[in-house]
């Protein structure tokens, strides 16, 4: 069954680019295998990062809304080059046509030998939380298919070169007619002999044995830019699989998906945490340092702070991607620590502060003697 990306990421079919974005962080954060472990969730994850890939860039959603899953395929995918290179669908009109256009045949056999682009390849990246949060240099390991040196990608031993195949005479393709009373008929298949090419190579390459390329593992530094988020992709002009026919190479498109960390937590450009003090602190007020993700910073507690305060260190959270000088901002929730225990001493003191404030003691009165001092701050 087919499937409906605009269902996937629970979006309208004229949801706009923002909206798009949105929903796929939301599904994504939900779905991801670091967090669900449910059966099911990891096929769902691969689902979604699928949909946003097609729906987040115009000409390929463009091409889906128009033909479906089919004209985002393989065959169609982020490397179909704006729909220069028909394949299949050049085919299917020739051989319907090619009894009444004679220019239709010249037309695919341009299409057949010319260069064609590499295919664009994709690599997931998991960041740490301040990486992505200040960005920086990155090693990453990829697998690629390279024009092999030797034979400059003709796949043909040095020396020598490919030769016009005999059965197609170079064009890539048989002909077959058929007469009936109702006129001539013409059937195009492609080539059995060269497989398409047009050319048949009689000495093959020892190096890349007569593909013209070769499968290379290589190392790759790549800058990730300050305040990349989950889903972020980046793309690395010229590093997907090489072009045959002196074609491009493809791209590489590399996705983006941070790890939680235990302290801080990230929501768009804002940052949230918890600080815990104690029940004097809060009473009395203090200064001590928190920790954010420029490192210790101070802050002042005022006297009389209440739990589940919230804090805002101004320009402390994430940097907005594309403007690293606008920081969001980092918010700190107040946590206050109620003793269950107390000193002699500390009790003492306490029951008198409590007798000032004409509040009753006894068993369990300390606790509702501090309750009622949160309370009524």
């Amino acid at each position: 069954m087919a499937r409906d990306y605009y269902e996937t990421l629970g979006v309208s079919r004229d949801a706009d680019k923002e909206e798009i974005k949105h929903a796929y962080r939301r599904q994504a954060r939900k779905y991801h295998p670091d967090v669900n472990k449910e059966p099911g969730a990891e096929e769902r994850f691969k689902e979604i990062n699928r949909a946003y890939e097609v729906l987040s860039e115009p000409e390929t959603r463009a091409r889906y809304d128009r033909f479906g899953e089919a004209g985002v395929n393989a065959g169609a995918g982020v490397g179909f080059q704006d729909m220069g290179d028909m394949g299949g669908f050049a085919d299917i009109f020739e051989s319907i046509f090619s009894g009444f256009a004679g220019s239709a045949g010249g037309t695919t056999q341009r299409r057949r030998s010319g260069p064609v682009r590499g295919d664009d390849l994709r690599l997931d990246l998991k960041l740490d939380f301040r990486e992505a949060v200040f960005g920086g240099e990155k090693e990453i390991r990829i697998s690629h298919l390279e024009t092999c040196e030797i034979c400059s990608g003709s796949g043909a031993k040095p020396g020598t070169r490919p030769r016009a195949c005999s059965t197609c005479t170079g064009t890539g393709q048989v002909r077959r007619v058929t007469r009936t009373p109702f006129g001539s008929f013409t059937q195009v298949s492609t080539c059995p002999t060269c497989n398409g090419t047009g050319m048949v190579i009689e000495d093959k390459c020892d190096a890349c044995d007569g593909k013209g390329e070769k499968q290379v593992t290589k190392k790759l530094k790549i800058s990730i830019p300050p305040g990349v988020d989950n889903g972020t992709r980046l793309r690395i002009s010229s590093e997907g699989d090489a072009g045959q026919r002196s074609g491009p190479p493809g791209d590489l498109y590399v996705y983006l998906f941070i790890n939680e960390d235990e302290e801080f937590h990230r929501d768009g450009i804002n940052i949230h945490s918890e600080l815990k003090i104690s029940y004097l602190q809060a009473i009395l007020g203090c200064r001590l340092e928190a920790n954010t993700v420029d490192g210790p910073q101070e802050l002042l507690i005022p006297p009389g702070t209440q739990p589940n305060t919230v804090m805002t260190l101004e320009n402390r959270g994430v940097p907005r991607l594309g403007n690293p000088v606008s920081r969001g901002d980092h918010m700190i929730t107040v946590l206050i620590d109620i003793p269950n225990k107390l000193t002699t001493e500390e009790r003492e003191l306490l029951e008198k502060l409590a007798k000032i404030k004409g509040d009753r003691t006894g068993k369990g009165g300390l606790e509702g003697f501090l309750g009622n001092f949160f309370h009524q701050r």
